[in-house]
């Protein structure tokens, strides 16, 4: 064991003071940023109350909203008539078409009928006297014939009484209501019916070896078109999932992040040139130019896209305006500061051989800053795609307008899972393409 004499110590503490004497802030600094963080987050709850925020949200949409990405129902509805017959109806635009037949309602021989919502463990049989729901192991029978439904025995959890009508909850695969002269059905199915053909197509419900056969070798449908042709016209003008209409506003959000964004790049490398110091020594001018940049990337692009849109109308020109203000400002700041940066004693080399100006700046800055500022700008690229789609949604064109459009209705979610899908495919290309150019213009390998 070593002893340390006290003028040995001193030494020590002489010789690396910042471990003996540490000021308030390099003992305390950790423990104050850890108390600053839990007094934030105890205000950030009370300003914005979030107790009573969870309490009141409706958690219950998100596994509706969830179930219909992912899903689509019919809704079948049976009128009892007053001669006791059983009148079946379809909504208008039915995804099972004008007249369908379907194998899981089936007709019984004492005349009601029986819809089998998930095999025959969730079934409702419609008579004209009463209704049956069977569901949970259990049958619940309701009487339709008096003059409001009447539920015959227990009532069971997942069944609610109302004054004029019956509601079965059936979980996912849908739900019942009844009333005393009609009965309501949804049944819900996984998948994304009618996706490839509509119910107005002529290869709608046709078993994919028909279609395949009809296409490559079958008679013509239509006498002045080709099997092939008519085939492409239905999937891309199908009525219900709009394939044409999604990919012309998807390419247009990509031109629109394309166009912005090399109008903004073409436009603030001139600029940062005249902003960088030690390329144009001319304070005032730097300044302007310097603030003239901030201007334009503080006002955020949904804004600029709102007036845009105002001022030329919806429309990819509005979108493309937005990015293209909202680049010019943003890759400004970042080449003149590129341009500040840079190591001058190339400038300075060039410079003393007595060549001009433009020369100066092709051989002496270019090399240097060309690989920063081209991955600069795919990498604005790729996020104006992304900001692309936001824009649209308030008119200025794109997939984004579409987007919007089939969220308001709140009906159609799985339309919006097959644009968000889309959208998803998109950046990820987007992402992988620019990471790919950038690693290989900066020599570095990508992960």
């Amino acid at each position: 064991m070593t002893v340390i004499d006290a003028n040995r110590m001193h030494e020590i503490e002489t010789r690396y003071p910042e471990y003996f004497h540490r000021s308030f802030r390099q003992r305390f600094g950790g423990l104050m940023i850890l108390i600053a963080t839990l007094l934030y987050s105890l205000y950030a709850v009370w300003f914005f109350d979030l107790p009573k925020l969870f309490a009141e949200a409706h958690w219950e949409r998100v596994g509706i909203y969830l179930s219909q990405w992912v899903s689509y129902d019919v809704q079948p509805e049976f009128r009892i008539e007053d001669d006791g017959s059983i009148d079946i109806r379809y909504p208008r635009f039915s995804p099972l078409g004008d007249n369908p037949h379907p194998d899981w309602l089936v007709n019984n021989a004492d005349g009601s009928i029986t819809v089998l919502i998930s095999g025959t463990s969730r079934s409702v049989t419609v008579s004209k006297s009463e209704t049956i729901v069977t569901a949970h192991g259990v049958s619940v029978p309701v009487e339709v014939s008096s003059g409001a439904p009447k539920v015959i025995g227990p009532v069971p959890g997942w069944m609610t009484i109302y004054d004029d009508n019956v509601l079965a909850d059936l979980g996912f695969a849908g739900n019942v209501s009844i009333s005393v002269d009609r009965v309501k059905i949804r049944k819900r199915f996984i998948g994304w019916v009618n996706f490839i053909f509509d119910t107005q197509s002529s290869f709608f419900d046709k078993p994919v070896g028909e279609v395949v056969s009809l296409i490559v070798s079958g008679p013509r449908i239509k006498r002045d078109q080709s099997n092939l042709s008519l085939a492409f016209d239905d999937i891309w003008n199908n009525s219900e999932w709009q394939h044409g209409d999604v990919w012309t506003k998807l390419f247009q959000t990509i031109v629109m992040a394309f166009l912005g964004t090399l109008l903004g790049s073409l436009t603030a490398f001139p600029l940062a040139f005249l902003a960088a110091r030690n390329i144009t020594p001319n304070r005032l001018l730097n300044q302007v130019l310097k603030r003239f940049f901030d201007f334009l990337r503080s006002v955020d692009m949904l804004i600029w896209a709102l007036f845009l849109t105002r001022a030329f109308g919806p429309g990819p020109l509005a979108g493309s305006g937005a990015i293209f203000l909202t680049e010019t400002g943003t890759l400004g700041k970042l080449y003149s500061e590129g341009l500040e940066n840079i190591d001058n004693k190339p400038r300075e080399g060039v410079k003393s051989t007595g060549a001009q100006t433009v020369l100066v700046h092709r051989y002496g800055i270019m090399p240097q800053i060309v690989p920063v500022f081209v991955s600069q700008t795919l990498y604005q690229w790729e996020s104006n795609v992304r900001g692309a789609t936001i824009i649209g949604a308030v008119g200025a064109g794109g997939i984004g307008l579409k987007l919007w459009e089939a969220m308001r209705t709140n009906a159609n979610w799985e339309n919006v899972a097959y644009m968000v899908i889309l959208i998803l495919i998109v950046v990820f290309i987007f992402d992988t393409a620019s990471n790919a150019l950038r690693h290989r213009l900066m020599g570095t390998k990508a992960h």
